[in-house]
């Protein structure tokens, strides 16, 4: 066990449990103000020449155009050294972010904040899982920080080979099930990787019973109350299946499970800490889902004493991550470009573009990234463009047109994005799309 390792487990001892039947109030204890130098620690001859070969490959990636080298390099690494991932995380501090939606956002925010401190890597592509991680870490291993997105699945293979700082539950909802499986798989997932490691400190939302499930035994959480807009898949409790109904109330479970007290309140302009300081939060992201994501953000930079103000302002900066809410040029016109991949996502994002006239584009594919299964289509809330002119494109377009139609929203499918676009109205279109057709979008964005 690290230094680092033993201090937060005891800062971790001196705090509440979190368990609902008291009235303990969570204060975030700062860590060191320098963080770890790790000038001390050297790296093995098999973990140098893994990294080595590791980088080579992902430099090689790019320049063939064959992508951008955040998987490639640390599978080779791995195979070499498959301890790699533990390897490279000695002397770091490392924050975790997992959850069915916000991952690759929250961690930009993350990585940024903690940059107001010290250097810290990130796996910005989205690449969340082991051989993702491990090509982050090797860019650059003095690097004292990292922020890490990990896939749902994958954060018990993280905590069975080194145990991070800091660990962020953002929700659960249903997404790919053909690969993920139920909900309940996932919260049973999360629970076992905790229970891995007891020294982090988890921040955690407090108002998703299948997250309160997972995290309601560790030693040192954090809640985070956002709401939950979407809540059909958090009807019944997690742990023995009872009806507990509307999340929204302080809602408690016979078998014992309850919402804990919230330590960070998010409001409509920015967030409230336990005892009652209220920060704005003026983001270049739009959107209430993207206040929450910063709240996570700052919890997580503030645990690992970076200075609030800072913190705040370089979370505040972050205008896009790996694409998503970014203007790009398409068919010859500015577009903004959303991610929509499930029904919770997809609430969020008909929120979002609620608020104006511009032309409308929607675009889903069922590939293997997607999941093949797109019933879930019926489960989101269309009709609340009724009256809006629609375009739909992508693999699963008729699918999505008869959704639409059924939604009473009037639409017109076409052959391609770029059709769709050229048959737009005028202004900045906003193009919605599932995960592999905003990332072909993406791609082509950027050739």
């Amino acid at each position: 066990m690290t230094d680092t390792t033993r201090d937060i487990q005891e800062t971790a001892s001196d705090c509440p449990t979190g368990n609902s039947s008291t009235d303990h109030r969570w204060q975030v204890v700062p860590g060191p103000t320098l963080p770890p130098t790790r000038r001390a620690h050297r790296q093995d001859l098999r973990t140098a020449v893994a990294v080595d070969l590791g980088r080579l490959a992902a430099s090689m990636s790019r320049r063939l155009g064959m992508g951008s080298g955040g998987m490639i390099g640390g599978r080779l690494a791995l195979s070499v050294q498959p301890r790699a991932l533990h390897k490279l995380a000695i002397g770091r501090r490392v924050v975790m972010v997992t959850g069915t939606n916000g991952k690759t956002t929250t961690t930009q925010m993350v990585a940024e904040a903690l940059r107001s401190q010290a250097p810290a890597v990130s796996n910005g592509t989205g690449a969340n899982m082991l051989d993702g991680h491990v090509a982050a870490l090797m860019t650059r291993p003095d690097a004292p920080f990292a922020a890490l997105e990990v896939d749902e699945l994958h954060l018990a293979q993280v905590t069975a080979q080194f145990e991070p700082a800091v660990i962020l539950l953002l929700n659960l909802s249903r997404d790919q099930l053909d690969r993920v499986g139920e909900i309940r798989t996932v919260a049973a997932s999360l629970r076992r990787a905790l229970a891995q490691a007891p020294g982090a400190q988890v921040i955690a939302n407090r108002d998703d019973p299948n997250i309160v499930f997972a995290a309601a035994d560790h030693p040192a959480a954090t809640w985070v109350s956002g709401g939950v807009r979407w809540k059909d898949d958090a009807l019944n409790c997690p742990n023995c299946g009872t009806f507990i109904g509307d999340t929204d109330r302080d809602w408690r479970c016979t078998c014992g499970l309850a919402r804990p007290a919230a330590d960070w309140t998010v409001t409509e302009t920015g967030v409230a800490s336990a005892n009652g300081t209220h920060h704005e939060l003026a983001l270049s992201l739009p959107g209430h889902v993207n206040r929450v994501n910063a709240t996570f953000a700052l919890a997580a930079a503030l645990q690992l004493g970076c200075d609030k103000e800072s913190a705040l302002t370089r979370i505040c900066r972050v205008s896009q991550a790996a694409g998503r809410y970014q203007t790009v040029r398409l068919a010859r016109r500015q577009v903004r470009l959303l991610l929509a991949k499930n029904p919770a996502s997809w609430l969020e994002m008909l929120d979002l573009v609620g608020g104006n006239d511009h032309p409308l584009v929607l675009v889903v594919n069922s590939r293997e990234a997607d999941g093949y299964d797109v019933s879930w289509l019926w489960d989101v809330d269309f009709e609340v463009l009724r009256g809006r002119p629609v375009r739909v494109a992508g693999d699963r377009a008729l699918d999505l047109a008869v959704r639409l139609r059924y939604a009473d929203v009037p639409c017109a499918v076409a052959s391609s994005v770029d059709d769709a676009l050229i048959g737009s109205g005028d202004g900045v279109p906003d193009v919605v799309a599932n995960y592999t057709a905003f990332r072909d979008l993406v791609a082509r964005s950027r050739r």
